[in-house]
C-alpha cells in the first residue's frame, strides 16, 4: 500500500469516475485502473462498485476511505511544516443533528480560527448520516441525543461503527412554538407546563430520517407517540417556517438561540418525566484535535443555558 494509491482511492471517490479522476491526477486511466486493482488485491476486499453509470463505495470501501483521508492529512501537515513549507489548509469538520445551539458554538470556533489555516464543514443532517460521517472520518465530531428509549439500540449501533458518545448535558423536554400559537400566550402567563393532550389539536413536526424513520433514530424525544398530526421536514429553515404559519410545533431541549431562529418563537416545558441527554460521538480509537476540543468547549458552555 502505497501513499499515492490511497491520494488515488480518495480522488475516485470524489470524482465517482474513473476518467475524472485520471484526468484530475494527470495520469492514464489505465494506470488508475491497475493502481486500485493492486490496491483491492492487498486489502482483500473491493473499494469500489463499478458500473456503467459509474463509480460508488462498498461499505468496506467507506470505512477504508476514513482511514485513508487521515493518513493522507497526516501526511499533508508534515510536508507543509517539515518539507516544503507550502500553506497547505487543515479541515475541520462536524455533524449534528438540527441543534441550533451546535451551530453557534460551530459559529464561535470558526471565528477563533479564522479561515487562514482551516477549511470548515459543518453538516446538519440525519441520525445515520451523522453516524457514518464520524465512521468514515469525513467529521471529527458528531452531535445527537441520547434517552432511555433508544440508548440501548443507538450504543449497539455506534459500538459496532467503532465510536463512543460521550455525554455533555441532560435536559427537559419542551415544547417549541410561536409566540403567537394560542397555547403560548396562556402557559407564558400561568408559568405552567404543557400537557400532551393540549397539543393534539396541533400538528407535531419532526425531522424526516429517510429511510432510517425509526423511533430510535427520531430526533425528537416521545418518537413513539401517536400523534393526531404530524409533518415531516428536512431542514430547520421549513420547520421554523411552520411552526409560525401553521400553529405547528416540535419537542426539544429548550435551549434557544434567539439571534439564530429569531425572536417569534419559545420553548414551554412538557409535562413529562421523560429528559434527553445531549453528547457528541468521535472515533473510539480516534485522539481529538485542537480545534476538535475547543468545539466541545463551545458545547459545554450551553449547559448554563439548559432550562429548569
Amino acid at each position: 500500500m502505497t501513499l499515492n494509491q490511497l491520494k488515488y482511492a480518495i480522488a475516485i471517490s470524489k470524482e465517482n469516475s474513473l476518467n475524472d479522476a485520471a484526468k484530475k491526477l494527470f495520469i492514464s486511466q489505465p494506470s488508475l485502473t491497475g493502481a486500485m486493482h493492486a490496491l483491492e488485491d492487498e486489502l482483500g476486499f473491493d473499494i469500489f462498485i463499478r458500473s456503467k453509470t459509474g463509480i460508488s463505495l462498498t461499505v468496506k470501501g467507506a470505512e477504508f476511505l476514513g482511514y485513508a483521508r487521515s493518513v493522507v492529512e497526516q501526511y499533508d501537515i508534515l510536508d507543509t511544516k517539515y518539507i516544503s513549507k507550502t500553506n497547505i489548509k487543515r479541515q475541520f469538520s462536524v455533524s449534528m443533528q438540527h441543534y441550533s445551539f451546535a451551530v453557534k458554538a460551530f459559529m464561535e470556533v470558526v471565528k477563533k480560527y479564522g479561515y487562514d489555516d482551516y477549511e470548515f464543514e459543518v453538516h446538519e443532517t440525519k441520525t445515520h448520516e451523522i453516524i457514518d460521517n464520524v465512521k468514515n472520518q469525513k467529521s471529527e465530531i458528531g452531535v445527537l441525543y441520547q434517552n432511555d428509549f433508544n440508548k440501548k439500540v443507538l450504543g449497539k449501533v455506534l459500538s459496532e461503527a467503532g465510536l463512543a458518545f460521550t455525554p455533555l448535558f441532560d435536559c427537559h423536554i419542551y415544547v417549541y412554538i410561536s409566540k403567537k400559537n394560542p397555547l403560548a400566550a396562556e402557559k407564558l402567563k400561568s408559568g405552567e407546563p404543557i400537557l400532551m393532550e393540549e397539543l393534539d389539536e396541533y400538528p407535531c413536526l419532526t425531522f424526516d430520517q429517510g429511510q432510517y424513520n425509526s423511533a430510535y433514530y427520531a430526533e425528537e424525544v416521545l418518537s413513539t407517540h401517536m400523534y393526531k398530526q404530524t409533518i415531516r421536514v428536512s431542514d430547520r429553515a421549513t420547520m421554523l417556517n411552520l411552526i409560525k404559519e401553521v400553529n405547528g410545533y416540535t419537542l426539544c431541549s429548550g435551549i434557544l438561540c434567539g439571534d439564530l431562529n429569531g425572536k417569534d418563537y419559545c420553548g414551554i416545558k412538557l409535562e413529562t418525566d421523560e429528559t434527553m441527554t445531549i453528547g457528541y460521538i468521535t472515533r473510539k480509537d480516534a485522539i481529538i484535535s485542537e480545534i476538535g476540543k475547543k468545539y466541545i468547549d463551545a458545547l459545554t458552555k450551553y449547559k448554563k443555558m439548559v432550562l429548569d
